[in-house]
């Protein structure tokens, strides 16, 4: 068993959101631990299936206790719904950031609280480290990322910090010679937040391309959704939410074609069900949820 926990955010009202069909194709676009499919197969009729994705590899062992004909899982990033086929599923549920068990886990590198490699890949046998990617990237490149998936108004400094570390006496190599590199470049912070934060979080996206993906994959949901299919998606920091609550902002709205102004307007294809945050009692039992906020939008017409 896993020495690293797990508490799903927003358990119930996730899945009392998604499954309207007991016999549907169902989606869980991020499995991370599994309470969310674990909860999904309980409403599924003989007839339904849960496909599910991660690329994390300790999360694939995970899924591999869970003995159902009805549940199978990929290691693939949720981008990868475009392969399924289209109108096929009853609902997507993607629940997006990352599990207490890669935060807790020091060996993989998210956490600033503990050492261990820098490392930060959500799925550790493909790709660029953080350690990796600091080693060469330029000062510039460096202040970039972490202004913009950070929102760290001490990005400047930190990368220079960073580069001058490098030139002196190496590059970066575990979680903490970062953390203590960064507390000392950033000069205020708000109360109980460390100041590797929002540097940490940065990186993280970047590395695992995770805004890019969501993009992907919210796309790839129009798609794969048939109508009255069911979107859930579940997100921890404003970066993701602004994605996904413009995403559906944009496909609830009749779309006119100014060249054609006279001519009727695209359908809609999605409808806004509404946003749902963790209650007090869910916080207070785990404080992981405090940021969470779920979004939910229903599939309407099949596109031509």
């Amino acid at each position: 068993m896993n020495a690293w926990l797990h508490t799903t955010v927003l358990l119930q009202e996730a899945v009392d959101a998604l499954v309207t069909d007991p016999q549907g194709l169902y989606v869980d676009a991020t499995f991370g631990r599994g309470g969310h499919s674990r909860l999904i197969l309980s409403r599924l009729g003989p007839a339904g299936q849960l496909i599910a994705y991660d690329k994390d590899t300790e999360a694939l062992a995970e899924a591999a206790r869970i003995q159902d004909a009805r549940f199978s899982i990929r290691h693939q990033g949720f981008a990868s719904l475009n392969e399924l086929p289209p109108h096929s599923a009853a609902g997507v549920l993607m629940d997006l950031g990352i599990s207490s068990p890669q935060i807790d886990n020091p060996a993989r590198g998210f956490s600033f609280r503990a050492d261990g490699p820098l490392d930060m890949r959500m799925d550790t046998t493909r790709g660029q480290s953080v350690a990796d990617w600091l080693a060469s990237a330029e000062q510039r490149q460096i202040a970039e990322v972490i202004r913009e998936y950070g929102e760290e108004r001490f990005a400047g400094p930190i990368a220079k910090a960073i580069v001058t570390r490098r030139q002196e006496r190496g590059p970066l190599a575990t979680t903490l010679e970062l953390a203590e590199l960064v507390a000392g470049a950033v000069k205020t912070r708000e109360p109980g937040q460390n100041p590797a934060t929002r540097t940490f979080q940065a990186l993280r996206i970047f590395v695992n391309a995770e805004l890019e993906e969501l993009e992907q994959a919210l796309k790839a949901s129009l798609e794969v959704l048939q109508p009255g299919g069911r979107l859930v998606v579940i997100s921890f920091h404003s970066l993701e939410d602004r994605i996904v609550k413009q995403f559906i902002a944009r496909h609830s709205r009749a779309v006119v074609d100014r060249r054609a102004p006279f001519a009727e307007p695209a359908p809609t294809l999605l409808r806004a069900l509404g946003r749902i945050r963790p209650s007090p009692a869910e916080v207070s039992a785990n404080p992981r949820a405090r940021s969470a906020i779920m979004r939910v939008a229903e599939r309407t017409e099949a596109p031509a």
